[in-house]
């Protein structure tokens, strides 16, 4: 059995949009200005030049603080481009494939939704760690959330860490604080004046 750490580690998700004049500032100022364990690169385009050059200058500055990047889905892009690994949105399917195809050192994440089993099924398949969320219901109240349950129950029986992505607030990183190993943290800050501001104050329980 393994406890999750007291102390949940910060995981920065990208916006989907970013302006390469002015985001590299921006997240250097938030990786200087909070300790944050990785970056995932996490773009709405599917364009494979503008995506190149999103994550040069993201890997520049985050390499430079020590701070591995990920990036969401493009896993054939992880070795061009020197990246840290890759985050999978579709739960344990393409696990295995990807880890053959990128190595034993690179990261794979896999976002499990609120699916213990597909969590499982991910770690045995060899990802790195497990993504749950989102932890709180939607201005629609529709699809799963991933309960406290789920992370109580994966923090006291599965050493394989955890992250809680989507929806977080203030209240629930206070809950969550106790059995997660991550907060994935990128829409709750990116729409804020300040960023950091906002990060600091999503996180003041920790």
């Amino acid at each position: 059995m393994a406890d999750a750490p007291e102390q949940p580690q910060l995981y920065l998700i990208t916006p989907p949009e970013i302006e390469l004049s002015s985001f590299p500032g921006q997240l250097a100022g938030l990786l200087d200005g909070a300790e944050i364990a990785c970056v995932r690169l996490s773009l709405s385009t599917r364009d494979e030049d503008r995506i190149a050059r999103a994550a040069d200058a993201c890997r520049e500055v985050a390499h430079a603080r020590d701070v591995p990047l990920v990036i969401d889905s493009h896993f054939l892009m992880v070795e061009r481009l020197g990246l840290d690994g890759v985050h999978l949105g579709d739960g344990a399917r393409s696990v295995r494939k990807v880890r053959k195809e990128i190595g034993a050192e690179a990261v794979v994440g896999a976002w499990c939704g609120a699916s213990q089993h597909d969590g499982m099924s991910a770690g045995e398949a060899g990802a790195d760690y497990i993504a749950f969320g989102p932890v709180a219901a939607g201005l629609t109240g529709a699809g799963e959330v991933a309960e406290a349950d789920l992370f109580a129950w994966w923090s006291q029986m599965i050493e394989l860490p955890v992250v809680a992505e989507g929806g977080l607030t203030p209240e629930v990183v206070a809950a969550l604080a106790p059995v997660t190993d991550f907060f994935a943290i990128g829409e709750e800050i990116w729409g804020a004046d300040d960023p950091l501001a906002a990060l600091k104050t999503l996180t003041a329980a920790l």
